[in-house]
């Protein structure tokens, strides 16, 4: 019998969420995520310094203060890295804009731009990259305008809830990254619940709801789960669109042998009955700006 791995790649397209190259070439994922934790613990790796000291050189040649030197630097090296991902994965990289511009759109646009121009400086076409930006309104706003004014793609991350994904779907990104472990992670914090079975599991009920709502309302937006914290949670979410899985829970998935089964699908997706869903939700910009507001801190 084919292992799970093999199983869900029939189902779903496999995403790698690592930077480490090799594991991509165990693997054999179609696409590739990455974030500056993954790119920062690759990077310290001793086979990957040539591409470090590549980037170093690169920031250093830009001139200006050491601010300056540093942004440019980190700017190419998770280029240097998506392009040679791309040597290895047949289909695209997603690479993260700066999380410190999440609340600002033009920022976000002017830093998606200059990954692409670096890219291409590269020899990467856009079309092979998806651009990470967080689900917050101003990031959204930004992946729009990114994709309609300038052909350039965009991963929608830092997804938790069901408003944040219907501004994407109605922006019209390419791809959204609804995390599951994440909010496991919060209810098993802040309930008196500490374990789930993966058909009970909250983050994998909001990403199974997310993925019938665009199916029924026909939004081409790509759905990948992300953020998985062991596979039963995979396996849970055989059928959606994308799973981007790291390589850890790669390595269990393919010494897995159970049969998998399909539990989403576009049929089903378009046939369930949403209850209390409509396809007009009125208040998204304010839900999500409060959603996703700092905590106020008292001052001692």
């Amino acid at each position: 019998m084919a292992n799970c791995l093999e199983q869900l790649k029939t189902f779903t397209t496999v995403v790698a969420d690592t930077g480490d190259f090799e594991a991509m070439k165990k693997y054999k994922p179609t696409d590739a995520t990455t974030n500056p934790s993954l790119i920062l613990s690759a990077a310290s790796m001793q086979q990957y310094q040539k591409i470090l000291q590549k980037a170093i050189d690169f920031g250093k040649s830009q001139g200006g203060d050491l601010k300056n030197q540093v942004a440019a630097t980190m700017d190419k090296l998770v280029v240097l890295f998506g392009a040679e991902i791309l040597k290895i994965v047949p289909g695209r990289v997603s690479t993260e804009v700066d999380a410190r511009l999440s609340f600002d759109k033009e920022g976000s646009i002017k830093k998606a731009q200059k990954i692409i121009q670096l890219y291409e400086e590269e020899g990467v076409s856009k079309e092979r990259v998806l651009i990470k930006l967080a689900s917050t309104w101003e990031g959204i706003q930004a992946a729009g305008e990114l994709e309609s004014k300038y052909g350039i793609h965009c991963n929608l991350t830092l997804l938790f809830n069901f408003a944040q994904a219907i501004a994407c779907a109605e922006a019209g990104v390419t791809l959204i990254s609804p995390f599951v472990g994440r909010i496991l992670d919060w209810y098993v914090q802040n309930t008196d619940k500490k374990s789930f079975a993966p058909e009970d599991d909250p983050g994998v009920i909001s990403v199974t709801q997310i993925y019938n709502y665009y199916k029924k309302f026909g939004y081409s937006t790509v759905v990948m789960g992300a953020s998985f914290r062991n596979i039963g949670e995979i396996k849970a979410l055989a059928g959606c669109d994308f799973l981007t899985i790291s390589p850890k829970l790669l390595q269990e998935l393919e010494s897995s042998h159970d049969t998998l089964q399909k539990n989403l699908s576009v049929e089903k997706g378009i046939l369930v009955s949403l209850c209390i869903i409509t396809r007009t939700v009125s208040k998204v910009e304010e839900f999500i700006r409060f959603f996703l507001s700092p905590i106020p801190q008292s001052i001692p």
